[in-house]
Parts: C-alpha cells; structure tokens; sequence
C-alpha cells in the first residue's frame, strides 16, 4: 500500500475525477474508472488490466481479497473525504480504480453457429445502453454492438447502470455498415424493431442466428438498417403510447429469443 492521500489538490485524485468526467480524458489516456468491488470484479473477470486502486479502509470490509486480486496494480489509501470526491456515487464500499481501456472489433466476438446478438444504433444515454447489457447478460446473448455510438463504452454512466455487465459481455462500438456487413458474411438472420411494415416479434423465427436490431426512441432506425433487414418485427402496443423504452423492448425481445431456443 502506497502513502494515504488526504488532498483533493493530489495530482491522482484530480487524474481520476477528470477520467470520470470526460470521454476525451479517457481516450487520451487509454485508461477508465470502474468503482465498487461487484464491478470491479466482473472487470478482472473479463481480463482487464488495473493501473491502480484507491481504498477507504474505513468503507471497505475486505481490503486484501480487492488487493489480492488486483495485483501489480498501484494502490492507494484515501480518507473518507478523498473517497467522497472520487466516488461517482454513493454506497460503492470504499474502492475505486483506475483500469487500461482495451479496443476490440467485431472480429473479436466469438461466435457459435446459432448466435444472439444485441444490435443499437446509435443509443445516446448511458443508462439505457447500460440496463440493454444487463438484460444481454442475463438471457445469455453472445454479445451486443452499438453502431455509430453516441457515448463511449466506458462511461462512469455506462458501466453503473450495466452493474458491471459491460465487462460480463462482449461489447463492442462500429459503425453500422461495418456491423452489417459482418453480419451478412456469417449469415446471421437481421431482425429490425420498427413500427412500420413488421411483424409481431414472436411470430419471428429466432431460433437461427439472429441479431436484434433497435434504434433511438426518438428517431428510430436508419434506412440503412431498414433495408438490410431481413425481417420487421414490432411489439404490440394495446395502449395509446406507441413505444417503449428501448431497454424494456431489448429484454423482451432477447428473452423472445431465449424462450424460442429453449422451447
């Protein structure tokens, strides 16, 4: 353990709370912020590399099984009012650390003959893209794409509301001619969510490779996608609204798919 920082001026403290704040800082550097011991485990589950960690003793119950864990990692002690300027929220039980961003592609999903995949296009809040992991996590998706991002992967936001599930599936960011290309070199079957000219979803054969693919609530999808589907498919909406957060409509369709697959 290095010396205990007790400055919000210390040059790591301001370090980690511009790598909170902007996507910039963290492009520049290579490097995030994962906070929590449940998200960071899921982090070192995944393989990622952690530069360093700053622990609240008097918050954290279990400091050397976070330390053993994140070996090779830089550590370092915080007083509680440190630990308040670092923490992105409240009740993350006194770590926060600062891990090595990794680029991967579309080539990097490994993929079996019958894959799931989560497809957004161009999803800008952090906290939707977030709750679409966590329901690709728990119906087993082979992983999820978001094409033309509007934020970054590595969103304090992001990696909160996933509960860590951004690192517990693969996700990855292109743009949406590279996803749909990839798609159709494997033969994976594109079903679009669109009001238009569809089907209802569970009329939908999704027991073959498929890929889900969802826009904006506001805008919907592009042409580009609409063409390249394959098949149009809707969620039946009996009210007066006509749509429904696009997190809420991801989880009923991948469990759609789970349900077919199971059946």
């Amino acid at each position: 353990m290095n010396a205990l920082i007790t400055s919000l001026q210390n040059p790591r403290v301001k370090q980690l709370v511009a790598l909170q704040q902007k996507s910039s800082e963290r492009r520049r550097a290579g490097l995030f912020v994962v906070e929590g011991r449940r998200e960071l485990g899921h982090c070192l589950d995944a393989g990622f590399v952690v530069d360093s960690v700053f622990l609240c003793p008097s918050l954290l119950k279990d400091a050397d099984g976070v330390l053993s864990r994140a070996a090779g990692a830089a550590c370092y002690e915080v007083t509680p009012e440190v630990y308040a300027k670092l923490a992105y929220r409240g009740g993350t039980e006194g770590v926060v650390a600062v891990v090595r961003s990794r680029q991967t592609g579309l080539e990097d999903l490994r993929l079996d003959n019958a894959p799931l995949l989560m497809v957004l296009e161009s999803v800008e809040k952090p906290g939707n893209l977030g709750a679409v992991l966590r329901s690709a996590d728990a119906a087993g998706a082979d992983g999820v794409v978001v094409c033309d991002p509007l934020t970054d992967l590595y969103n304090p936001n992001l990696i909160r509301s996933s509960i860590g599930a951004v690192f517990s599936v693969p996700t990855v960011a292109c743009t949406s001619d590279e996803c749909i290309a990839f798609l159709k070199a494997r033969g994976i079957r594109i079903l679009t969510a669109q009001l238009q000219d569809s089907e209802l979803y569970y009329d939908a054969d999704m027991r073959r490779g498929t890929a889900l693919v969802m826009g904006t609530e506001a805008t919907g999808l592009t042409d580009v996608w609409r063409r390249a589907a394959d098949a149009h498919i809707r969620i039946p909406m009996l009210g007066r609204l006509d749509s429904l957060n696009v997190s809420v409509s991801a989880a009923i369709l991948l469990f759609e798919a789970v349900r077919q697959r199971q059946g």
